[in-house]
């Protein structure tokens, strides 16, 4: 589904992501873990084609996402606030997403209902600009809008960032029904160790811009991955 060759970022001299190569599998659920600064964040960057590498290539289902439109269709992705329309309203900008994938309003409202108990009345007839939401609230808006259209790949940066205990809990359940129902290619980045070993099949860690660890999931993982990190 996505291929890495030979994919590298430079920021004033310095590698900040140096991956040789990388394949993640249709339907696999792949989490990306690493202290500051490793370069999740500039991974998925490239990947999306927000930001240019320095070198190499991120194929997604054979195609070089750089420059091109293709991958846009079936890729849905949420990493901050600034994917987000502050100006909006939260329906106003669900209206606005739908209409990206062609959705009719009978569509989004089904959809929207599909994820009350993840919004827990706090989303949706609010009457709030989405900028004045707690940075909770404005995450929920943009995991759920990314999930719109029914995406076969789905990247979420640190996505249980800033959600109560609850919400993290039905975060875990809405994207084990992506893998298990939709089968969704799902890379999902994240600091809290336990939620990514819980959500992901495969973890990878980044360190300084390399994978130094490649990881199936099991019952061992997260041991693994605490004893790593604590040294």
């Amino acid at each position: 589904m996505i291929q890495v060759n030979n994919l590298s970022k430079i920021y004033n001299g310095t590698t900040v992501l140096n991956i040789s190569n990388l394949q993640i599998s249709k339907g696999e659920s792949y989490g990306l873990v690493g202290n500051n600064g490793a370069g999740k964040t500039t991974f998925f960057r490239l990947i999306l084609d927000l930001i240019r590498a320095n070198s190499g290539e991120v194929l997604s289902k054979g195609s070089n996402v750089a420059g091109a439109e293709a991958w846009k269709q079936y890729t849905g992705s949420y990493l901050d606030e600034a994917f987000l329309i502050e100006f909006l309203t939260a329906e106003e900008y669900f209206n606005f997403i739908g209409k990206l994938h062609n959705l009719s309003k009978g569509d989004i409202v089904e959809f929207l209902n599909q994820h009350a108990d993840f919004f827990n009345e706090e989303i949706l007839g609010q009457k709030k600009y989405i900028r004045d939401f707690s940075k909770g609230n404005q995450k929920k808006i943009g995991i759920i809008a990314a999930m719109m259209g029914n995406p076969e790949i789905l990247i979420l940066d640190e996505p249980f960032t800033n959600l109560d205990p609850s919400s993290q809990i039905r975060l875990k359940k809405i994207l084990a029904e992506l893998k298990t129902k939709y089968d969704v290619t799902m890379l999902i980045s994240s600091h809290d160790l336990m939620h990514v070993t819980e959500v992901c099949e495969r973890i990878n860690v980044l360190e300084k811009g390399l994978i130094v660890k490649d990881l199936a999931t099991d019952e061992n993982t997260l041991k693994e991955l605490e004893s790593y990190f604590a040294v």
